[in-house]
């Protein structure tokens, strides 16, 4: 997996070849109908070639996934300025561990040992992530901090339906992965439905 947040004002998302734009300091918002606000993706650069994909890839590019939004939930639930915010950082931290767990389980049970794609820059680009959300404070940190999980989430369920889905060659691994993919839908609505209260709330 490929998590890649810039220090520029719009960071990107990519995650297996697929990239989904994120948003910086001050969001960028979409209207629809002129009512409620949306993220907005902007035109991008061809992303990077997605990793030949085996199994163990599979695993490894799902617990880093898992373990990255544990991470960065963490930091909302310390740091959020509204309760809504740092309530859902400490849901995200839940159940991502809870799906972290699982895989790991299940690729014990396999005798899979994950394996990340080669030359894999996710801890790198994660780091870079919390480090940004990190050097933001109030109201500013949180929204860049649901924006960044709007961009995440959608950039895993994207990755997963059009690239890791496909290359799974395991029936327990596969319907795993399908059974956890709502969880991950309904966190990206839950942070787009509360970045546009909070938009509504500044006026944004």
């Amino acid at each position: 997996m490929r998590s890649r947040l810039a220090l520029a004002a719009v960071a990107v998302v990519v995650i297996g070849g697929i990239a989904i734009v994120s948003l910086g300091d001050n969001p960028v918002w979409a209207r629809d109908g002129g009512t409620a606000p949306r993220v907005v993706d902007r035109p991008l650069e061809a992303a990077p070639t997605a990793p030949e994909l085996d199994d163990a890839t599979i695993v490894a590019i799902f617990d880093a996934a898992n373990t990255a939004d544990m991470e960065t939930g963490a930091l909302a639930a310390e740091r959020g300025a509204s309760k809504e915010v740092r309530d859902f950082g400490t849901m995200l931290v839940r159940d991502h561990e809870q799906v972290r767990a699982q895989g790991r389980a299940l690729a014990a049970k396999l005798g899979v040992t994950p394996t990340p794609p080669k030359d894999d820059a996710s801890a790198r680009d994660h780091a870079a992530a919390l480090a940004r959300l990190k050097a933001l404070d109030g109201a500013a940190f949180d929204r860049a901090f649901l924006a960044h999980e709007v961009a995440f989430h959608a950039a895993v369920i994207a990755a997963v339906n059009s690239t890791l889905l496909p290359a799974i060659e395991n029936a327990e691994l596969k319907a795993l992965v399908v059974k956890v993919a709502p969880a991950f839908e309904a966190h990206r609505l839950a942070a787009e439905n509360m970045g546009s209260k909070l938009a509504a709330r500044s006026g944004r």
